[in-house]
């Protein structure tokens, strides 16, 4: 009898065991680890110039590995083509115009949600690392912030990043949002992982070849070097702290490269962003997504996962479905805005899987770039070519006037952007169709042109500085006012 009770003593705690161990080993284990996040936000990079996006010239191991272990978004789109807009758009959810942040230095209002402060009321550890751009008011929605001043003692912004991951405390999941300084102006010539050189050079053809160019870009090309770096050690970090099998890594740009035609533009050289996601336990390895995403699809995307409460006023939807099947279609298009940023503009875009189409709202101002590009010495080449009238149409775009009140562009046979189609009249119903995708958007949105201009902080052919020129934050009431609406 004893060896009968005991025979069946064993067997039921046999049978406990294997369903404990079969739980604790279950993925979804008693409600599923929530994962550690980190936002890697590179600064003026082009959507192309890396190895993983086809560019061999340019010396990106480290983020070709990443692409390479996770997923790898080729139709990833901005809200804006400037960097505290874009940012603010990043870490709300929401397009420019709706953070009360549309203009570039505005600081985000404190009255704004941010994906922060929900990840930390969900229980998270949340901090930034590098440059911020985002006000003062939105520090406090972090736990911590160690902010880069911009400077050739510490001119990639990112030597913080690694100190922040291996202070967090160890009790709670983590959000961190790291921003480099690589690659915006000036070019910090010194220790770079590569030195590349003309030969490494793939020229947009909306440039002059010229040995100034040339090697420009090359410098240009040693700053992405850098972040890649960067972006390298945070990987062997989580992986000594045994925690990479479950962090996703989300690395994407701000707006497009700092040079006359790409950054501030609503061109895919502007907005389209490199986008790699990688996460070991939730993404599946070398996979490729051609869904068109939005930026404002990040805050959603880390609020779903830490699997809390989307908060109402996000305008993103989550990514969490493309995540495990990236074959999925997700977004019919995506929108993109151009408000001031050192010089007055105003414009949107919006691009679908095969066109770009933009309306310039300012046509009767020339689409001048940003002033670190302006006040550059390759600026200077191009306007002095310019004026020699040594430039072809494409490249003199910058300073012509009247520019098209639209434009119209198809990506499939013309990747650059070139030939404008919205005079063309084979394409008179593509350009209705995408203007009436805008017209909705732009109700929808609440968008809205501003009642009045906002000067210039600089002269536009010479990029001196004109101090006199005193920008006034309008409130949004006078924005609404007179002619505010479209």
């Amino acid at each position: 009898m004893f060896e009968v009770t005991h025979l069946k003593y064993i067997k039921t705690l046999t049978q406990s065991l294997v369903i404990l161990s079969a739980l604790l080993l279950a993925p979804h284990a008693f409600g599923e680890e929530r994962p550690n996040m980190i936002l890697i936000i590179a600064d003026d990079l082009n959507w192309d110039d890396l190895g993983t996006y086809g560019n061999a010239g340019v010396k990106t191991p480290n983020l070709d590995k990443l692409a390479k272990g996770g997923m790898r978004f080729d139709n990833a789109f901005l809200t804006a083509s400037s960097c505290s807009p874009s940012r603010a758009s990043m870490i709300t959810g929401r397009y420019p115009h709706n953070t009360d942040a549309e203009q570039l230095h505005w600081p985000l209002p404190k009255e704004q949600v941010t994906v922060s402060q929900t990840l930390r009321d969900a229980g998270y550890w949340t901090a930034a690392a590098g440059k911020w751009h985002l006000g003062e008011d939105t520090k406090q929605r972090f736990d911590e912030v160690i902010e880069s001043k911009y400077g050739i003692d510490e001119p990639s912004g990112s030597a913080q990043w690694v100190p922040l991951l291996q202070n967090r405390p160890k009790d709670k999941p983590f959000f961190l949002w790291l921003a480099s300084w690589d690659s915006h102006r000036p070019f910090y010539q010194g220790e770079y992982p590569h030195k590349h050189t003309q030969e490494d050079v793939r020229l947009p053809p909306y440039y002059p070849a010229t040995e100034l160019y040339m090697n420009d870009f090359a410098a240009y090309y040693d700053e992405i070097s850098r972040l890649d770096e960067y972006v390298g050690n945070i990987v062997n970090t989580l992986e000594q702290q045994g925690v990479a099998d479950n962090t996703l890594i989300i690395f994407v740009a701000d707006n497009g490269r700092p040079f006359a035609r790409d950054k501030t533009t609503l061109y895919d050289s502007g907005v389209k962003t490199p986008f790699i996601a990688y996460w070991p336990n939730g993404i599946p390895k070398g996979s490729v997504s051609e869904s068109i995403i939005s930026s404002i699809d990040l805050a959603p995307t880390f609020a779903d996962l830490a699997k809390t409460d989307i908060p109402e006023t996000f305008e993103g939807k989550s990514l969490t479905e493309i995540f495990k099947a990236p074959e999925k279609s997700f977004r019919e298009y995506a929108i993109s805005e151009r408000n001031w940023h050192d010089f007055e503009d105003h414009g949107r875009s919006v691009r679908t899987e095969q066109f770009r189409y933009i309306r310039n709202n300012y046509n009767d101002l020339p689409a001048t770039p940003s002033a670190d590009t302006v006040y550059h010495k390759t600026w200077w080449e191009l306007t002095r070519l310019f004026e020699q009238g040594a430039l072809t149409s494409n490249q003199a775009r910058p300073f012509l006037t009247p520019r098209p009140k639209e434009e119209l562009y198809d990506l499939l046979n013309d990747p650059y952007e070139l030939t404008n189609l919205a005079t063309d009249e084979n394409y008179l119903n593509v350009l209705g169709q995408h203007s009436d995708m805008l017209d909705n958007w732009i109700l929808s949105s609440n968008d809205f042109i501003p009642s009045f201009r906002t000067p210039d902080d600089f002269d536009r052919v010479r990029g001196a500085y004109a101090p006199h020129r005193k920008r006034p934050r309008p409130s949004k009431m006078q924005l609404y006012q007179a002619t505010g609406r479209y």
